[in-house]
């Protein structure tokens, strides 16, 4: 027979207590991932080191395997900064989204700010997006903007990607996605988990939180160059957000395959119908318009399939996130560590 213990005077029930977030060296870790930035990484590293943000700041600086000298200048802004920063060089270019991914493994603060290199969000701005998500304590806070200094037709191809976020992803209506956010170290230690080949990492923050907010920021002209988005890097921009985290493209092409299925069952009773009543039914002009049609809804079918196949292929065949050649600076302490070295560690403090 067993007996069951009741909680009493001396034995009192187990408390829940919340769990506590581990202490984090520094209050806010600036993300910035830098292709073609030699021009401008310099000066943003400047605007950002005179900032005083509560708990103090570091600077991480993602160099995503760009082409001109920004190695050079990343390098030498980690020995000259007067803030801690760690400069972090891919082994070749793997995308922005990749480049956000691998600096915010190595980032050590109680909250997160991604921004870009091309000093078109105000260095200024930092602090209050970051005092707005710390006082309000928002898991993430995104930025918009009154009006956008980009070109028009990247305007366009914003606009259409929140609208197809709309649709794919669970969040909130109307909230703008911008790259320039502050995220928790939660929602940080969350959406560093995925190790696919396709990051996007606000489709990641989705699956993670709910609360969200936005503020609204000042948006300049480029100071130098021209935006390093081009068309192709939008489409596989929209093509990793629509099949990394939603499966409603397939369930289009089903909706597609049925409407087709009762377009033909009403136009073989149209046949039937001319037949019975001794009409000739139309002919090769009609067929070949219903085969085309048929035939480009059946090859759009496949090539949604195939898409998602292949990148799942890729993901299980191991194509990395991002291949980090160098880490220089305060990050590297947290930089993961090769499995032979982790495996020579564990046998050393086995012995």
């Amino acid at each position: 027979m067993t007996l069951t213990q009741r909680p009493g005077p001396e034995h009192p029930a187990p408390m829940s207590h919340p769990i506590k977030p581990a202490p984090t060296p520094v209050g806010l870790s600036i993300v910035v991932p830098v292709y073609r930035g030699a021009a401008t990484v310099g000066r943003l590293v400047e605007a950002l080191s005179a900032l005083r943000p509560e708990g103090g700041l570091e600077i991480i600086l993602v160099n995503d395997g760009s082409p001109d000298n920004s190695s050079e200048v990343c390098r030498m802004l980690a020995r000259t900064a007067s803030v801690p920063l760690t400069y972090i060089e891919h082994a070749r270019n793997f995308g922005e989204h990749n480049a956000v991914m691998t600096g915010l493994r190595h980032a050590r603060g109680a909250y997160v700010i991604t921004m870009d290199d091309d000093l078109q969000n105000p260095p200024e701005e930092v602090v209050r997006l970051y005092d707005h998500a710390r006082t309000g304590d928002w898991d993430v806070v995104y930025t918009r903007y009154a009006e956008k200094k980009h070109a028009p037709w990247r305007n366009l191809g914003s606009r259409f990607a929140n609208w197809v976020a709309d649709l794919l992803l669970d969040k909130p209506k109307g909230l703008y996605l911008s790259s320039f956010r502050c995220m928790s170290a939660l929602v940080v230690r969350e959406v560093t988990k995925y190790r696919g080949p396709y990051p996007y990492v606000d489709g990641l923050i989705m699956q993670v939180t709910q609360r969200l907010d936005s503020i609204e920021v000042r948006h300049l002209a480029r100071s130098e160059g021209r935006s390093n988005y081009t068309l192709k890097r939008l489409v596989r921009l929209w093509l990793n957000l629509a099949t990394n985290f939603s499966v409603l493209p397939l369930r289009m092409a089903i909706v597609a395959g049925v409407a087709m299925g009762l377009f033909g069952l009403l136009g073989a009773l149209a046949v039937m119908i001319e037949a019975l009543m001794g009409v000739t039914p139309s002919g090769w002009a009609s067929t070949m318009t219903v085969l085309l049609l048929l035939s480009g809804v059946q090859f759009l079918i496949l090539g949604v399939l195939g898409e998602y196949v292949g990148r799942a292929f890729l993901s299980a065949n191991g194509k990395p996130q991002g291949v980090v050649r160098e880490v220089i600076g305060p990050g590297a302490a947290s930089s993961p560590q090769p499995a032979p070295q982790r495996l020579l560690l564990a046998a050393e403090a086995g012995q």
